[in-house]
């Protein structure tokens, strides 16, 4: 019979960052994280994926090299008093939205979502699935700044010193996020 100790094997850590929402959001790509992050040496585009799948390396300080997949991430809306149609999407596209003279945008929602597709060190566990999700303080003494809420959701085999260690990054990654956004 096993004694392990029973877990969650999902987590979610939140801060409010005293910087405006879109200051915040132009960082949340996983391309950029080594802009903030201070434990990534670096990030890049992994070249020859498919056209229709985003995957950023990321290499650790540390050695470990993660390949992320964008698994989903928010869509720009116009706003109605720009658009005849409500209902047009378009993507995240400064140069779509340059080309097309369009300049206000707004969302709903602004997330992305991603998953660790490839490990060097090989992880102890099977999958994980993580979510960013950037919200605007409309009132209050925060106003004017932006909630972010970093959740991830291990396989079954993740052990509760991969669920610490999980929390510990995201921590720390979102103190490295509001001391980078305040600087600017």
């Amino acid at each position: 019979m096993s004694t392990a100790i029973p877990t969650s094997t999902s987590i979610s850590e939140s801060a409010v960052i005293s910087a405006p929402l879109a200051q915040v959001w132009h960082l949340i790509k996983l391309q950029e994280f080594d802009s903030f992050w201070s434990k990534l040496e670096k990030s890049e585009h992994v070249k020859g994926a498919s056209p229709e799948t985003d995957v950023v390396k990321w290499t650790f300080k540390d050695g470990t090299v993660l390949d992320v997949k964008q698994e989903e991430h928010s869509k720009r809306r116009l706003p109605s008093a720009q658009s005849p149609d409500d209902h047009q999407l378009y993507a995240d596209d400064a140069s779509h939205r340059q080309a097309n003279g369009i300049h206000n945008t707004q969302t709903i929602n602004n997330y992305i979502t991603y998953s660790v597709i490839a490990s060097t060190p090989a992880l102890s566990y099977t999958s994980v699935l993580s979510t960013i999700r950037c919200y605007a303080v409309t009132s209050g003494p925060h106003e004017g700044s932006t909630f972010v809420q970093w959740s991830a959701n291990f396989s079954s085999d993740a052990d509760a010193g991969v669920i610490e260690d999980a929390r510990f990054k995201r921590t720390e990654a979102l103190a490295d996020l509001a001391s980078v956004v305040g600087k600017k």
